[in-house]
């Protein structure tokens, strides 16, 4: 009997049934954080600051605060890894996954692909974020000791 120590079994449906969970949690959180940014300045809140390319950059108070935002929810996402998908080797896989995706929804949202230097650079840098961070999450569960011995233990 060699190899069954974590196997891992092929279950297509589950896969989708984590990238679509996943995806709920990138756009539900990066709505509230985007809906708590909007509370503290006052400004109003529209599908511009999720999909908008322009809408991110340095040069204004609302364009960095939304990359906050960003920021955060990949601080946020990286939890929904470590809860809802548990394997360190797969955190990467997920977190490019949810990425891309968003990158089509932008890119139907503006008809165009992104062009913002500052959309590229937001969005890699929470790649890496949610990607570092929910690998490290799930390795420490992964690398739990494992109790071998649940007996009572006798006096030697």
């Amino acid at each position: 009997m060699a190899g069954n120590f974590r196997s891992y079994i092929w279950d297509p449906v589950l896969i989708i049934c984590q990238i679509v969970l996943m995806q709920c949690v990138y756009y539900s959180f990066l709505g509230l954080w985007l809906a708590g940014v909007d509370g503290l300045v006052h400004s109003s809140r529209s599908l511009d600051q999720i999909f908008s390319y322009d809408l991110l950059g340095f040069a204004t108070m609302q364009g960095r605060l939304s990359m906050m935002a960003f920021i955060l929810n990949s601080l946020t996402c990286a939890l929904g890894l470590w809860f809802f998908v548990r394997r360190g080797k797969q955190c990467l896989d997920f977190t490019v996954t949810v990425h891309f995706f968003h990158m089509i929804g932008c890119w139907i949202y503006n008809s165009h692909l992104p062009s913002a230097l500052s959309w590229w650079l937001i969005n890699v840098a929470c790649i890496a974020l949610m990607a570092v961070i929910g690998e490290y999450l799930c390795m420490r569960t992964e690398l739990r000791a494992i109790p071998v011995n649940t007996g009572p233990k006798s006096n030697l």
